[in-house]
């Protein structure tokens, strides 16, 4: 293979969230302002080739970690079959009552809740996403608004409360490599916006399962190992 094949091969999600990385430097060095920001991370999540990747971070100084590599497909794991697709739902609205978005259903790049003395839940964990990042604008007035995102998904948490408070322990955990990322921001007035990672209860029932079969397994051995 040549360097004047390099640009036609096609790029892994993990090539992709790299080159979003350095935009996010980028960025945090005074480099880039917000609007290109936003541009070339568009850009760079909907790029299908190393040719269309490249130009995104051209005019940025390298970094001193390796340069990019081909990455195998599998090492997005499953989290490719859940990127892409047209967004199902785009909002909530809760006003002395209630919302829920859960379930399979596809996430869009940016999804705003309102709560206003009432609640919501937001639950990814069977959701699939448009993109790439996902921006999810809380805002809960004398309410709240919970969101649930699965195991492996990278959560950053930029929101405000005043006389009220936005859950921040699962800001910063990275993520599994191709995960999606969720951003929680927005704002809460005498309320709270709460940011829970579980499993689906098939899949904690199925754990639950494995964990039963494994003390039978070894019951038995132990039974055998006594005759």
């Amino acid at each position: 293979m040549t360097d004047d094949d390099l640009p036609e091969l096609r790029a892994s999600d993990t090539d992709r969230e790299r080159v979003a990385e350095r935009l996010r430097e980028a960025v945090a060095e005074g480099r880039l302002d917000m609007e290109e920001f936003e541009e070339r991370l568009d850009a760079a999540y909907k790029a299908r080739t190393y040719g269309e990747l490249e130009p995104l971070t051209r005019d940025l100084p390298a970094t001193t970690g390796p340069a990019p590599s081909p990455i195998a497909p599998a090492a997005s794991g499953s989290w490719a079959a859940r990127l892409g697709g047209e967004p199902t739902s785009n909002g909530a609205v809760a006003i002395m009552a209630g919302f829920q978005r859960k379930g399979v259903w596809t996430a869009p790049r940016r999804f705003t809740a309102f709560a206003f003395w009432g609640g919501g839940e937001i639950d990814l964990r069977e959701a699939n996403f448009a993109e790439r990042e996902t921006v999810i604008n809380c805002i809960a007035i004398m309410g709240g608004v919970n969101v649930i995102v699965p195991p492996g998904v990278e959560v950053v948490v930029r929101g405000f409360g005043l006389m009220g408070g936005f859950d921040s322990r699962e800001d910063g955990v990275p993520g599994e490599p191709g995960a999606p990322r969720v951003v929680v921001t927005g704002f809460a007035f005498w309320g709270g916006v709460g940011v829970t990672r579980k499993e689906t209860r098939a899949r904690r029932q199925a754990a639950r399962e494995e964990r039963r079969q494994a003390r039978l397994e070894k019951r038995n051995n132990d039974g055998k190992e006594l005759d």
